[in-house]
């Protein structure tokens, strides 16, 4: 890595970045390759690097119809968990963790993981009671839990609201103690960059204009640059997903819904744990810079829009507000709005298809972020193999076929939910 001193960084930072080295190369599409993975967001970034790094298949192009960090991987609330009830998440997020505590070290570039801690509140005794089950369940399977009771949540987060008349007062909570955070930004170059010293190619702006399918074969994709042949191909598109699965006849049971978020100006530090508010959906932390970071529930309609409207915004800082009353004091820096995709049972599919050499990666609803080096993993295995890890083995998309769902309703917040 090419080293600089301080004062050559002053100069670069003064020439508006002109004499920046690119983090990657910015090639021209190959006619042909191994495997192509469409979607240059966290998934599909993750799932070339490990392609590269498990299986030394290094004959990989990423196809991107914007620019890397222009999608979801650039637009959520950065929140890290395994706080799962049912084994096939629990699992799959939790070996997802092991890989978020090495991924500044495997991939050589900080990605600002900071393990600060979820609290789920709880607002009832029936939801203290689901919170036990689920921190049972957790623990069971190797996961950091712990049931707060209302003191003990008061000494964390005292700027709550914890007075008696509150409509929704606070009872206690659940706590994963090494959930946390990461840099979405760090999380897309360092993958990206990684990849691209692998060999992998990054092609942005290329956007699929359709398949080249055969005898039931995958044999290539039509892009905006160009035909380009492929004995593989990971779909990895997230709220596009059904856009392309049109394209090849295919009907899917997800949905593609927009997601909002905001944060605040920025305060001195004031809360240094994630924390959820239990009774309804709204989840909120303190970036680096000292933003809250607030997010909720879906808009409510089908969009392909990265762009929300003013009513949930309005809904969300109400939550807030009701829960941290000081957050009324704060002014509004930013929102933005992502577009993702929610599958039936709010599980994510990661598997084969019928269509031979055709792979599918999508349905993370609120999870996306959290996902992505576990889904990577788990994917780059699906393709090279040919076959499902064990992990991923529960999210098969013959599952809404058989009847084997996974209903945990894409709802790692709304833990009240079982």
């Amino acid at each position: 890595m090419q080293k600089y001193s301080v004062f050559s960084l002053i100069k670069n930072a003064l020439s508006n970045h002109k004499n920046w080295d690119l983090a990657w190369k910015d090639p021209t599409p190959k006619k042909e390759y191994d495997v192509v993975i469409i979607g240059g967001g966290g998934h599909g970034l993750a799932t070339a690097y490990y392609l590269a790094k498990e299986h030394n298949i290094t004959n990989v192009a990423i196809i991107e119809k914007g620019w890397i960090g222009g999608g979801n991987v650039g637009r959520n609330t950065t929140i890290i968990r395994s706080n799962y009830m049912h084994d096939d998440n629990a699992l799959f997020s939790e070996f997802g963790m092991d890989l978020w505590r090495r991924m500044s070290q495997d991939l050589n570039y900080n990605v600002m993981f900071s393990p600060r801690g979820i609290i789920n509140l709880a607002h009832s005794d029936a939801q203290m009671n689901t919170y036990a089950r689920r921190g049972n369940s957790m623990r069971l399977n190797g996961i950091d839990a712990v049931l707060l009771n209302r003191e003990e949540v008061k000494e964390i987060i005292p700027m709550a609201d914890f007075s008696e008349n509150v409509r929704f007062p606070i009872f206690g909570g659940l706590m994963q103690p090494s959930a946390g955070t990461a840099r979405h930004d760090a999380v897309a170059w360092g993958y990206a960059r990684q990849a691209d010293d692998m060999g992998v190619d990054i092609i942005q702006n290329c956007e699929v204009i359709g398949f080249d399918v055969s005898a039931g074969k995958i044999n290539g994709v039509r892009t905006s640059r160009g035909d380009i042949k492929a004995k593989k191909i990971g779909l990895c598109v997230a709220g596009s997903t059904n856009i392309l699965a049109e394209k090849l006849n295919m009907t899917l049971p997800i949905e593609t819904h927009l997601l909002q978020a905001c944060v605040s100006e920025p305060v001195k530090p004031v809360l240094d744990k994630v924390v959820t508010f239990g009774a309804g959906h709204f989840y909120i932390s303190q970036s680096d810079k000292g933003e809250m970071v607030m997010g909720g529930d879906l808009d409510g309609y089908n969009s392909y829009a990265q762009r929300g409207n003013l009513p949930t915004l309005q809904h969300v800082l109400t939550e807030g507000i009701a829960m941290m009353p000081f957050l009324s004091k704060l002014k509004m820096l930013r929102t933005w709005g992502g577009i993702m995709d929610m599958s039936m049972d709010g599980s994510p599919i990661i598997d084969k298809t019928h269509i031979e050499g055709l792979y599918l990666n999508c349905g993370w609803c609120y999870g996306g972020f959290k996902a992505t080096p576990a889904s990577g993993w788990t994917f780059a295995h699906t393709i090279a193999q040919d076959r499902v890890h064990e992990l991923n083995s529960g999210y098969s998309l013959n599952r809404f076929n058989t009847g084997h769902l996974l209903d945990e309703k894409g709802l790692g917040t709304k833990t009240w939910i079982s």
